[in-house]
């Protein structure tokens, strides 16, 4: 799956300073919320509403239609629901360190994928979960050989693919904008996977970072 993820020229046609860290994790033994990770979930404070961070999610949402302020980029979304919801101890991880770092991070199980993860503009037409709906032409979605798994960039998965508590397989994709840099976009990935092996002691990690022409 790693090797295959791709971001079509469409999208970074829109944002060249788009960039995914994706982070692949075999072998979790995922959990409810404990104390552990409600004590993550708790380091979380507030994100001003015009962090510049967001109003970059902003802008790009406006890029392919989407209004901001109905459909907020994940991690505006996210930032505005302090204290976190407890969900699961990994879910509650990455949504720390999202709310942490103000970049967004989707969590997905792989087994419930089939073919590559790849981040396109959508024809329109595309199968997608009926709570969702379908996709607006040139709407910037996550999808696979089935279908979307998450639309408008980041702002809601399907329900197909989120991470449970029975999750051994996940992919993780960490999106950066400017003025976000590659620097923190690594330390942000180091953050994540330290997480996961304190969870999962041994779990098997491996990453690979996107960027535009790659």
């Amino acid at each position: 799956m790693l090797d295959d993820i791709t971001v079509d020229p469409a999208v970074t046609a829109l944002r060249p300073d788009f960039a995914v860290l994706a982070i692949t994790a075999h072998g979790l033994r995922n959990g409810p919320t404990d104390d552990r990770s409600r004590g993550w979930l708790a380091e979380a404070r507030p994100v001003p509403n015009d962090h510049e961070k967001l109003e970059s999610w902003r802008e790009a949402y406006r890029t392919f239609g989407a209004k901001p302020s109905r459909t907020r980029p994940s991690v505006d979304a996210l930032s505005r629901r302090l204290p976190l919801p407890e969900i699961n101890q990994v879910v509650d991880g990455y949504n720390a360190i999202s709310v942490k770092h103000v970049l967004p991070i989707g969590g997905e199980d792989l087994t419930r994928y089939q073919g590559p993860a790849r981040l396109v503009r959508a024809v329109g037409d595309e199968p997608s979960e009926e709570a969702l709906g379908v996709p607006e032409p040139g709407e910037v979605v996550w999808r696979d050989d089935l279908g979307v798994t998450c639309r408008r960039w980041n702002w809601r998965q399907v329900a197909r693919t989120r991470i449970t508590e029975e999750t051994t397989d996940a992919l993780f994709l960490v999106e950066r904008l400017e003025p976000f840099s590659l620097d923190e976009l690594k330390v942000a990935g180091e953050e994540l996977a330290e997480l996961l092996s304190e969870i999962t002691p041994g779990v098997r990690i491996a990453t690979r970072l996107i960027v535009s022409g790659t």
